[in-house]
């Protein structure tokens, strides 16, 4: 028997309100709760209000005396391809632990020049790859010595230290910026500092990981050649070690290269995509998600205050932000 036109009105406007109620609900706790924030990039609207805030003012920011920097250098991929993703489960867990950076801007396209740029503090006029360019720019590995800071590089399938070709299997010279200076390949202490990711674990073993680790994965676990999801479980198998290794006082940097998109930031300076970054680290405040612009050049000014040593070129600039906006207080007790 057919329902009485008043009970069918009301049932279907019990089930409407029903699926209001719950995509309400869905939205509010997607936008509410601290953990839940880590599980999207910025919307379109909360991203053009941040470069609006976006002014030349604020660059100095407290930061800590690190112990122990690790930057992670991952490729190819827009914020919206990781955070959030099924196929990042481990660095999104790993996010809502410490932090996501999510309005952060790659300097520009191609790859190489992101490299360049990320350990010099500019392209140097880089703008595509190039095998056998070489510079005799001051670079970072200059400042980290300078102040007796440790450092070493790991690349993960290069045979050998210092291993001179552009490419070996799923290695690829060009996402290990540090073999293209030239007092880092024509010093053969500083050179043989430049090793495979297999010395990580030695090193890890030995209690002896240098102040500054920077790691270049091979080509499929830098999310190049491969999906997000090769990627995480790389970092699922490398993260855990480190972050133990790296203390209270120490950070890690996962970040990517550049992203696919022309998404810029800075008055147009970086205008490489809006990569995915985390920090992760017993220097970092859990759960922190901040919307401030950044770009690659904000890392490295950050490394640099750290240290307390000088700026290389673009960061710094007074329009180059240091991240300042997700340590916990007491990792930053010794900043004066």
């Amino acid at each position: 028997m057919p329902l009485p036109s008043r009970r069918r009105t009301l049932i279907y406007l019990g089930a409407a309100l029903a699926l209001v109620v719950a995509v309400v609900a869905a939205l509010t706790s997607f936008g509410e709760s601290a953990p839940a924030r880590q599980k999207a990039c910025l919307s379109y609207q909360a991203r053009r209000a941040a470069l609006a805030a976006f002014t030349s003012a604020g660059a100095s920011a407290r930061v800590p005396a690190f112990s122990h920097v690790v930057v992670i250098m991952m490729e190819n991929k827009e914020c919206s391809q990781v955070v959030g993703s099924a196929q990042a489960a481990y660095l999104n867990r790993l996010g809502g632990q410490y932090a996501v950076l999510r309005n952060v801007y790659a300097t520009t396209h191609p790859s190489f020049p992101n490299y360049i740029a990320f350990t010099s503090g500019s392209t140097l006029g880089a703008t595509a790859t190039c095998a056998s360019c070489r510079y005799a720019q001051r670079n970072l590995v200059d400042q980290l010595e300078a102040a007796h800071v440790s450092w070493r590089v790991y690349a993960e399938d290069m045979p050998t230290p210092c291993y001179a070709r552009t490419r070996a299997g799923d290695y690829a010279k060009r996402h290990n910026p540090f073999l293209y200076y030239l007092d880092i390949i024509h010093n053969a202490r500083r050179c043989a500092n430049v090793v495979p990711l297999t010395r990580l674990a030695q090193d890890l073993r030995a209690g002896a990981l240098p102040r500054f680790a920077w790691i270049t994965p091979n080509l499929c676990n830098d999310t190049h050649n491969c999906g997000v999801r090769s990627g995480d479980a790389f970092l699922a198998r490398t993260v855990p070690s480190l972050l133990k290794a790296v203390g209270p006082r120490g950070a890690i940097f996962i970040t990517w290269d550049e992203g696919t998109t022309k998404r810029s930031c800075c008055n147009g300076r970086a205008n490489g995509g809006n990569i995915p970054t985390f920090v992760a680290g017993g220097a970092v405040r859990p759960h922190a998600a901040p919307a401030t612009v950044y770009d690659s050049y904000s890392i490295l000014r950050t490394i640099e205050d750290g240290w307390r040593l000088p700026h290389l070129r673009e960061a710094g600039c007074q329009c180059t932000h240091a991240i300042g906006d997700i340590w916990r207080p007491a990792a930053l007790a010794s900043y004066p």
